[in-house]
């Protein structure tokens, strides 16, 4: 059943990568995300249902468009690809987390948080990207993240009687919004409001699942981002002045907290002799 589990995620997430193309191009231009259809950028032309199959139909046009040959970036069949293994991978993740389930309720609380976390993992490649190509982490789709993971995360705690996990996302959101709020007032130039409000929905998921992941959570995107930096000066490809988006590595530090929060945070105790 599991293995079912991740498959259909897999899958879904490939479609949904379809989609975040859109909102990825269309959410900074100010465009409506719904109408009108999707269309190639040069000769205007409504792509087809058949053209519009996640990864495979950029195979069959070899990467071009039907009607006038324009090149279609490689990009859009990697964000489908990408968002397919990565929800194929928060499924498998949570569910050889979950303890063997006995229950109704167990089993309502996992697929409240399965739905969660796969929307954490759509809005990270989405505001990834995002930021990367704009610097904007754009406040349409932060805001009703807050009210769909709030929603998920607080009904699977109820669901499963967890209610110190309801206190933990409370917290997680507080820390990290008031951590990011004091950089962003001291450092202005460094730090932006967008990776404010961001920082407390992130918080949000990582208070969520534990001590250990919020904890880690919260410091890897410094390690991480700053390892990368060093890396672009040191290869000359960016300099000390150089402006580097913070969003992609605070998803990346959260996913990272996700996934191994608890080892990681296990490993670091047993290091400095706190834990044995």
């Amino acid at each position: 059943m599991g293995s079912l589990v991740v498959v259909f995620a897999g899958i879904l997430g490939a479609l949904i990568g379809s989609f975040l193309n859109v909102v990825i191009w269309r959410i900074p231009r100010r465009e409506s995300i719904v109408s009108p259809a999707s269309h190639c950028p040069r000769c205007d032309t409504q792509i087809r249902r058949r053209d519009n199959i996640p990864v495979l139909s950029w195979l069959i046009l070899r990467g071009k468009c039907r009607d006038c040959g324009a090149p279609i970036s490689a990009r859009y069949p990697a964000v489908e690809l990408g968002t397919g293994v990565f929800f194929a991978a928060v499924a498998w993740w949570l569910l050889a987390s979950t303890d063997e389930i006995a229950t109704g309720y167990m089993i309502a609380a996992t697929a409240l948080a399965l739905a969660a976390f796969l929307f954490l993992a759509a809005i990270s490649v989405a505001l990834g990207l995002i930021d990367i190509d704009t610097h904007t982490l754009p406040n349409r789709i932060v805001y009703p993240s807050f009210i769909v993971a709030g929603v998920l995360l607080v009904a699977s705690a109820v669901v499963s009687g967890d209610y110190f996990a309801v206190a933990r996302c409370a917290i997680g959101a507080g820390a990290l919004f008031s951590a990011y709020l004091v950089m962003a007032l001291l450092y202005p130039g460094g730090m932006g409001f967008g990776d404010v409000k961001l920082a407390a929905l992130l918080g949000l998921y990582l208070g969520f699942l534990g001590w250990p992941q919020l904890v880690v959570g919260a410091f890897a995107p410094f390690f991480i981002g700053g390892l990368f930096s060093i890396a672009l000066v040191v290869l000359k490809k960016a300099g000390r002045k150089s402006r580097i988006p913070f969003g992609p590595w605070m998803l990346v530090g959260t996913w990272v907290g996700i996934f191994a929060g608890a080892p990681v945070a296990g490993w670091y105790l047993r290091l400095v002799g706190l834990e044995q």
